[in-house]
């Protein structure tokens, strides 16, 4: 299984139409390898869903993420974690391990699309990069 993380610093990006960078893992059995890094260059979410399913990746774990690029995913059959805070190594393992911890409303949307507005998801915060 090939997964992506949307990737800053070391970091899980918290907004995946803005990533740069993803890093990419190979999982095999319960274990993350060291993972590669994979420029992104912000392009966009649709832009960015196509990127991961022509590098061949079955999932994408991030932090906040909008209703089109939630759609965008699903279309190129890539299964989504969203909501994930911390370390991209973690994230990674965790998934490996099926320990990962996902958040359903992880939305971060700046069109009026969503019911839920950066800043405003309960427990989930973009983290200061959603970029208003």
């Amino acid at each position: 299984m090939k997964v992506a993380v949307t990737y800053e610093n070391g970091q899980v990006f918290q907004h995946f139409g803005h990533s740069k960078q993803f890093k990419v893992y190979e999982i095999q059995g319960q274990q993350a390898g060291p993972g590669e890094i994979l420029d992104a260059g912000g392009s966009g979410h649709s832009a960015l869903a196509q990127l991961l399913q022509q590098a061949g990746v079955d999932a994408l774990i991030c932090g906040g993420i909008g209703g089109g690029a939630r759609e965008a995913l699903r279309q190129a059959g890539i299964q989504l974690y969203a909501g994930v805070t911390g370390p991209a190594d973690d994230a990674a393992q965790a998934l490996a391990q099926g320990t990962l911890q996902s958040v359903d409303d992880a939305t971060c949307d700046h069109h009026g699309e969503e019911h839920h507005h950066c800043g405003h998801h309960g427990d989930h915060h973009c983290g200061g990069h959603c970029g208003k």
